[in-house]
């Protein structure tokens, strides 16, 4: 059954379930990390639900197992979320429904909290500070203690998630006003936030002072009046607006828009360490992230990679779609030749009959298919962006050694990843990391290729710097974490048992 949530409609009393349709079951790469979530918010435009949708539409990479919109006009703020791709749940007849010039967005991929209805963002609470709906990616850290202290102060909370953790901070602020209601209470959560927020008549943007999460601003131009401001996780979502990239939010800082401008205040020192998977895997090639094009990186990341660990092959080929990039920076200095000799099935979907568990493989076959002709007699060189468990790219390799490939030499374009990520991105425990607990050799064994190679460390940081100075966690690589962390597994119990 596909669900959708209605809240906040005039003359509506309680929110209104409906439901129609089959529910999915994802196909995504349990040997992949996962993206975090998307957000983005509009001000000041006539058909804000509509460019909410395009600009979440363009984000969907980051999240495909629920979406949300929030939209206001002055008066009313409602809301429609639902389990599921974007373009399913928001139809013309559903987009209809949003009333308002502004809005705010969500495409959610759960990093904590349940895969549920009530989860989905936005998330919109009645405080005493007003009705406020909040979009939010990233992951909280100290939420287990913040949720028992507001839970001591009589707070109710609607979901799981730990995004509602800063709603009810907003509410329980003893400031009088929400601009510092809301600044006291990003002072308070400890971990990767960028989140929009939006009231009846405001909208509000913000970042951690770590900057661990992109958020950006931009600009449509309104000759005849005001211009619309757009805020997105991804520079990608202003090219389907037509809105002109203005800046990134900075970290620690806090932006307001009314009907009178654009106000910012730094609520927090910058401390910036900003993801840099973000540009290893994350982000689309085509946008901006911390400064920088992504295409860019991940193509000087493919340079190095090649200058490190150079080997005689006759073909490079990526592993589609996250490696095409690399590959071709490979290529292009290795001067071996760059060609597609995996194609991805773009058109699986969400949901499949699967055969019997003693078909090797069929989940990978189902998604990638090897061109023989390509293959066949030739050393291949396959670029991937990262191993995490191992399963997938074991599989891959057999693929093409099956398709008669003599050599198979795997390269990763960044380091082992050894330590679990806390800043929202789902990632399994260290346990699970294949090269927390292998050498290099071991990995190289149990995926059976010729020859094993990651980028180096160093590569990968001057590949996603491009002189400007950014500063990147690296946790991942390193389990050297730039935050005050705990394990969230650890402290749900402690929750749990006060409620």
């Amino acid at each position: 059954m596909r669900w959708l949530l209605f809240e906040g409609f005039p003359g509506e009393e309680s929110p209104t379930i409906l439901g129609s349709g089959e529910q999915t079951a994802s196909t995504s790469d349990p040997d992949k990390l996962h993206e975090e979530c998307g957000v983005v918010a509009i001000h000041n435009h006539p058909d804000a639900a509509r460019q909410a949708y395009l600009a979440l539409y363009a984000l969907q990479h980051r999240g495909q197992e629920s979406a949300g919109i929030a939209t206001a006009d002055g008066t009313h703020l409602s809301n429609i979320k639902g389990m599921g791709l974007v373009s399913e749940i928001f139809t013309d007849e559903v987009i209809a429904r949003l009333k308002g010039d502004m809005a705010i967005g969500h495409t959610r991929y759960s990093t904590t909290g349940d895969s549920a209805l009530l989860n989905a963002q936005p998330i919109r609470v009645e405080s005493t500070k007003g009705l406020i709906a909040i979009a939010h990616n990233g992951n909280l850290v100290n939420l287990g203690n913040l949720r028992v202290h507001l839970e001591r102060q009589g707070a109710f909370f609607q979901t799981t998630s730990d995004s509602e953790i800063i709603v009810q901070l907003i509410a329980h602020s003893q400031a009088t006003t929400l601009v510092d209601a809301i600044a006291d209470s990003l002072r308070q959560v400890e971990g990767a936030f960028s989140i929009v927020m939006m009231t009846r008549d405001r909208i509000f943007a913000a970042r951690d002072p770590h900057g661990f999460r992109p958020l950006s601003m931009g600009r449509i131009k309104n000759p005849d009046g005001p211009d619309t401001v757009v805020f997105a996780s991804e520079t990608c979502a202003f090219d389907l607006l037509r809105a002109k990239y203005e800046r990134d939010v900075l970290p620690g800082e806090l932006v307001m828009v009314t009907g009178d401008g654009v106000t910012s205040r730094q609520y927090a020192p910058p401390n910036q360490t900003s993801c840099i998977f973000e540009h290893v895997y994350f982000a689309r090639p085509d946008s901006m992230i911390f400064g920088r094009w992504v295409q860019e990186s991940r193509e000087q990341m493919g340079r190095q990679l090649a200058r490190e660990s150079h080997v005689d092959a006759d073909l490079v080929v990526p592993v589609p779609d996250s490696g095409v990039t690399a590959a071709i920076g490979y290529a292009a200095e290795s001067e071996i030749p760059f060609r597609f000799g995996l194609i991805r099935n773009h058109y699986v979907g969400r949901t499949f009959i699967e055969p019997e568990q003693r078909v090797r493989d069929f989940g990978v076959k189902l998604k990638l298919n090897p061109v023989r002709n390509l293959l066949e007699g030739r050393r291949i060189i396959l670029i991937d962006d990262s191993i995490i468990r191992g399963t997938t790219s074991r599989k891959i390799v057999r693929m093409v050694r099956q398709a008669g490939a003599t050599e198979v030499h795997l390269r990763i374009s960044c380091p082992p990843t050894i330590s679990p990520c806390y800043y929202g991105v789902d990632t399994p425990r260290k346990s699970e990391l294949i090269a927390a607990n292998n050498t290099i050799e071991e990995i190289r064994q149990y995926i059976e290729a010729d020859s094993l190679a990651y980028l180096s460390l160093d590569g990968l940081r001057n590949a996603c710097d491009g002189g400007e100075g950014n500063k990147f966690c690296v946790a991942c690589y390193t389990g050297d974490y730039p935050t005050q962390w705990v394990d969230v597994e650890d402290i749900l119990p402690a929750v749990a048992a006060v409620v």
